[in-house]
């Protein structure tokens, strides 16, 4: 606990006598950082602008009185402050001692009072507040250090997540740039449909890993230059079901976000899609949003199966298939979306 003179007391009465009666008490037992208030008006001031750390109060002034004064501090001060504020009075009537209470009052000594007892209420309330104050420096450090942890923890998230998406991507993208392009696509058309931010960030990461499970197919079918068979192409949608798998039971929104992804991204909005034949809002929202994205993207650049579709090309495929590979509500947001001068890049492939 800091010296007796560190500490800041607000002495308020109109009574001059009782001012100097408490001044020299607290004096002679060494709080020396004394403020006197003759008002209630005046106490309201130097109590908001000098941060006392106890207050001495009588209740029965001129204007605004003591229950104001408790009333008007104790609203203003934070939930998190404790501020002791000790009556001392004249009245010693059941209701004064109620209603001071009942406003905030920390405790209530009457007039003339004793002057061991007065010292030993402000040594105990003193001593509290010191609790206080270093509970409440506890818990701002521990705030910080959990923000601190919090961060690390996103920092190792992203970057495992990021490693991960290029380690798939690399398989049948060598640029290893097509999981970036589609989630920075899914991110503004996540915020463009109304997506809250911090599921708008989840999902311009997590959206990295919508083809993960193509590390589980065979390069034959990753890297054929023609048409997939049948049978080829049966094997390939299996990507979506070994995605999902790599990502499940995920105890964390964004694994749970990126499971969801990668097994519906290609899902159809008429329920002609696979692998689980979802049509419409039973498509998880995300998947919804991260299918424009991956098409537009997949037509866009060249494939070991086919040459790069102009922008426009694909802009009019996505505009034919509104209502049935894509959910209409996605393919507004994806056409305002590259109307902006930001995506003027996207048409500069034609």
């Amino acid at each position: 606990m800091k010296p007796k003179s560190e500490w800041r007391i607000l002495v308020v009465d109109d009574e001059p006598a009782n001012v100097r009666f408490l001044e020299r008490l607290l004096e002679y037992d060494g709080y020396s950082d004394l403020i006197v208030a003759t008002s209630g008006s005046a106490a309201l001031g130097l109590a908001l602008g000098n941060q006392p750390d106890l207050i001495l109060l009588d209740l029965h002034m001129p204007e605004v009185d003591g229950y104001e004064v408790l009333d008007i501090l104790r609203s203003s001060a934070g939930s998190n402050v404790y501020l002791p504020i000790l009556v001392f009075t004249a009245d010693v009537t059941v209701q004064a001692r109620k209603r001071a209470l009942q406003l905030g009052a920390s405790d209530f000594l009457t007039k003339p009072g004793d002057a061991q007892e007065i010292l030993l209420r402000v040594r105990n309330f003193l001593m509290i507040r010191d609790l206080h104050q270093q509970l409440s420096d506890r818990n701002s450090n521990l705030e910080q250090l959990v923000s601190l942890r919090t961060r690390e923890l996103e920092d190792s998230q992203i970057e495992i997540v990021e490693r991960l998406a290029q380690a798939g991507e690399r398989r049948d993208d060598m640029t290893g740039e097509h999981t970036f392009r589609v989630s920075r696509l899914s991110a503004q058309i996540g915020a463009a449909i109304g997506m809250s931010d911090r599921d708008v960030k989840l999902l311009k990461l997590s959206s990295r890993l919508h083809d993960i499970g193509k590390i589980g197919l065979p390069d034959s079918i990753l890297l054929k230059p023609g048409k997939l068979t049948r049978s080829e192409f049966l094997e390939m949608q299996l990507h979506c079901l070994i995605g999902a798998q790599i990502l499940a039971e995920g105890r964390t929104p964004l694994l749970k976000m990126a499971e969801r992804i990668a097994r519906s991204h290609h899902e159809k909005f008429d329920g002609t899609g696979y692998p689980d034949g979802l049509a419409g809002e039973q498509i998880p929202v995300e998947a919804r949003v991260v299918a424009i994205a991956d098409v537009y993207d997949a037509l866009t650049n060249t494939r070991p199966y086919k040459p790069a579709w102009t922008h426009d090309d694909a802009m009019a495929e996505i505009s034919n298939q509104r209502g049935l590979h894509f959910d209409p509500l996605m393919v507004d947001a994806f056409f305002a979306i590259m109307s902006r001068p930001e995506n003027a890049q996207f048409s500069t492939n034609d």
